[in-house]
């Protein structure tokens, strides 16, 4: 087998908290972020094969795709497995073969008897292993392995292979695995727990990358703990960033870190000397007993409340991850959850039911005990869960609405917006390069926002409080209004799915 057509296929998310889809419309672009990990197999492929990528959050999957392709490579997350069924479908009906891997496929493989050949764990390893055989003629229908790969032998990303124009943010990933072994987690299930990293050269590579192809957006660190390796981290990646950034403009960076990040006031001052600007923190609960019941460790034994703060005053925008549905949760947990959300000031608080993904130790123990009903949508914020809580799913499910309308009805939404402007240290920055996008964004926001919208009175009292008290974080107010938007339309559109299916 020599020159091949390869299609590389990214199903379609539903409409999530975390899509941002209403949002991304204010600044014209289709979606949040590419698919980093199809965008890094492209490159573990053969150099003479021709490579098309079509990512469906962007641009449809056209008969002519399917027709070009001698192969058809998929990777999708649970949360996609509705479009990833569809997409194989029509592959299979056009008579492709279909290659397919990521998390979704890693735990429910079973459940897509159509595809033919399943490409699992981590690329690195057995993508070779498969194209191996492949090439030969005489491939396994499963390629698994328990070893973890060696992130140095991981590739260049070929972003050059996509529309970045599409886009809010690109990503990069310095290391998987995570030290934390919380229960509900199915990270350390399929990376382990030993952070594997790669190195300053390879990074500096991905990042010279986007910047020549012209992009000038924020970039992602997709890690599940950015701080895993502190040591290399202080010693190596974040002076190397620091330098890096020196001559350039935009390219502010986002990750995803654990709550003891901020008891570390040097690691705080590198990252924002290295141009991160928000980091998403797994916070949970504030009960403590339900922190223990998922060995949620390093959230334990700390004022959290402060926690959020230090990072905010060290100019880090904090992102937090909250769950309601532990066994330990308490009758008022969705009051305790509000007012802790609230005083805190984050203004991108997604609350989910607890769910117990395929993997993990909470699905063991819920399987067990007979308390597994029905598989995982991927979805954590729409609602469903596939355990049977401890509280009563009637229960759970009413409290949840209560949280999420306080949460994002516009007074809540907005009086929680000024409690993050009045806290937030806005970081020493070089002029920040202005897009059209989001000069355009600003103009809608008046227009949807403030002449149509609901939140009329309190999007015009946040826009002149700030003018008048903090001018600098004016774009950041504007911002936050669009992301309240976005919720708000999700949280409706959720309630309307649950009632119509009451």
């Amino acid at each position: 087998m020599g020159e091949m057509n390869a299609l590389l296929i990214y199903p379609e998310f539903p409409e999530t908290f975390w899509s941002f889809k209403h949002a991304l419309k204010f600044i014209q672009k289709k979606a949040s972020s590419p698919p980093l990990g199809l965008v890094t197999i492209a490159s573990l492929l053969p150099e003479d094969w021709n490579i098309r990528i079509v990512d469906l959050n962007v641009s449809p999957l056209t008969h002519d795709d399917i027709v070009w392709a001698d192969l058809a490579m998929i990777s999708a997350m649970v949360v996609q497995k509705k479009s990833a069924h569809e997409v194989i479908q029509r592959c299979k009906d056009a008579g492709k073969k279909v290659v397919a891997g990521g998390p979704l496929f890693l735990g429910e493989w079973e459940q897509f008897p159509q595809v033919d050949h399943f490409v699992l764990n981590e690329g690195e390893i057995t993508l070779p292993q498969f194209l191996k055989d492949f090439l030969s003629g005489n491939a396994n229908r499963i390629y698994q392995t328990t070893s973890f790969a060696n992130m140095q032998t991981s590739p260049v990303p070929r972003w050059e292979l996509i529309d970045l124009k599409a886009y809010d943010s690109l990503s990069i990933q310095y290391s998987r695995g995570c030290p934390f072994n919380c229960d509900f987690c199915n990270v350390t299930a399929m990376l382990g727990h030993r952070p594997r990293t790669k190195n300053v050269e390879q990074i500096l590579a991905e990042l010279d990358k986007m910047y020549q192809l012209g992009w000038r957006r924020n970039i992602f660190f997709v890690d599940d703990n950015f701080i895993g390796n502190r040591k290399q981290l202080k010693e190596e990646i974040l002076p190397a960033l620091i330098e890096w950034r020196k001559d350039k403009k935009g390219c502010h960076f986002i990750t995803e870190a654990s709550i003891n990040l901020a008891d570390d006031p040097e690691l705080m001052e590198l990252m924002r000397t290295a141009g991160f600007v928000s980091v998403f923190v797994g916070i949970e609960t504030p009960v403590e007993d339900s922190l223990s019941e998922c060995n949620k460790k390093q959230n334990l034994k700390r004022d959290l409340l402060t926690a959020v703060q230090t990072l905010q005053k060290n100019g880090l925008q904090v992102m937090g991850g909250f769950i309601v549905g532990f066994d330990h949760d308490p009758p008022n947990i969705f009051q305790k959850q509000i007012e802790f959300i609230q005083k805190s000031g984050i203004v991108t608080a997604m609350v989910g039911l607890l769910q117990a993904p395929y993997g993990t130790k909470l699905y063991e123990r819920m399987e067990k005990e007979g308390r597994i009903v029905k598989e995982l949508s991927g979805d954590n914020t729409n609602g469903t869960t596939n355990i049977i809580p401890k509280m009563g799913f009637n229960a759970l499910q009413a409290g949840y609405h209560v949280l999420l309308e306080e949460l994002y009805k516009p007074e809540g939404f907005y009086s929680r917006v000024k409690t993050f402007l009045e806290n937030y240290t806005l970081p020493e920055v070089r002029p920040v390069q202005v897009h059209t996008e989001e000069i355009m964004a600003f103009f809608r926001s008046i227009w949807e926002l403030g002449i149509k919208g609901k939140e009329r009175k309190e999007f015009w009292k946040l826009f002149f409080w700030t003018l008048l008290k903090h001018p600098q974080k004016f774009p950041l107010a504007i911002t936050f209004s669009i992301y309240g938007y976005h919720f708000r339309q999700i949280f409706e559109k959720n309630i309307k799915q649950q009632e119509s299916m009451a």
